[in-house]
């Protein structure tokens, strides 16, 4: 939303909700009312309210549960958004943290396979000094792992002359590490040993980069898809 254009009638609303949430001292899990409860009070249509609900949903403000008995809730303080093997705790917006994560992946290859194309010496030093960076911070658990990764991904963004593509993907990393508070180990994910493989995955992507094959690099993107997501 700019600054000082109009609300619109979902946004009062949704602020309206959040006050009475606070007002009434509603806690995770408590009820906050269905959505013919907010038309009566309110006054305004379905399509509004259900806007309302989504704007509060987005923030991780509110669980909606549909359905007879259904309605909105008070959500957790920290939504989490999975990242397949790693659970990412958010402070806010978790469906807007799940979007970045689903761009940013669709622009890895790209990304890639520029970076393997107009890398420099300085560049290929840079990524090999983050690489032992990640080594070393994945004896620390997931969440250092985590920013320890994004980072040497970033730098390899950093790389491709295409504008557009680097912008947008460096802005859906800072999307993400911004909303982000920690990550943690999914414990219905693989071993501990997990970790260990994921940076072994990145040293083959840094080194296909650093070789300028643009082939390899595609290979190096395609076995981190396969192993998990971009995003760990």
């Amino acid at each position: 939303m700019v600054i000082g254009a109009p609300q619109t009638r979902a946004e009062v609303l949704a602020a309206d909700i959040e006050r009475m949430i606070a007002e009434k001292g509603l806690g995770p899990g408590d009820p906050i009312g269905t959505m013919d409860e907010f038309r009566d009070r309110s006054g305004f249509g379905r399509a509004t309210i259900s806007e309302a609900a989504r704007l509060l949903s987005d923030r991780g403000t509110v669980r909606i549960r549909p359905g007879r008995g259904g309605g909105l809730f008070v959500a957790d303080p920290d939504p989490v958004v999975r990242l397949r093997h790693t659970l990412l705790t958010v402070r806010r917006q978790p469906a807007t943290v799940a979007d970045a994560i689903a761009v940013r992946e669709a622009l890895e290859a790209l990304i890639v396979t520029d970076a393997a194309r107009h890398r420099t010496a300085q560049d290929i030093a840079a990524l090999r000094k983050l690489l032992t960076r990640l080594r070393r911070a994945a004896a620390g658990g997931a969440d250092r792992f985590m920013r320890a990764n994004w980072e040497l991904h970033e730098r390899i963004a950093e790389i491709s002359p295409n504008p557009l593509s680097r912008a947008v993907y460096l802005s859906m990393s800072r999307c993400i590490a911004d909303l982000a508070t920690r990550a943690d180990r999914d414990p219905d994910g693989p071993d501990d040993g997990y970790l260990g493989l994921r940076v072994e995955i990145h040293a083959e992507l840094v080194e296909a980069i650093a070789a300028g094959d643009v082939q390899r690099a595609t290979a190096a993107v395609e076995r981190h898809r396969g192993s998990g997501t971009m995003g760990l």
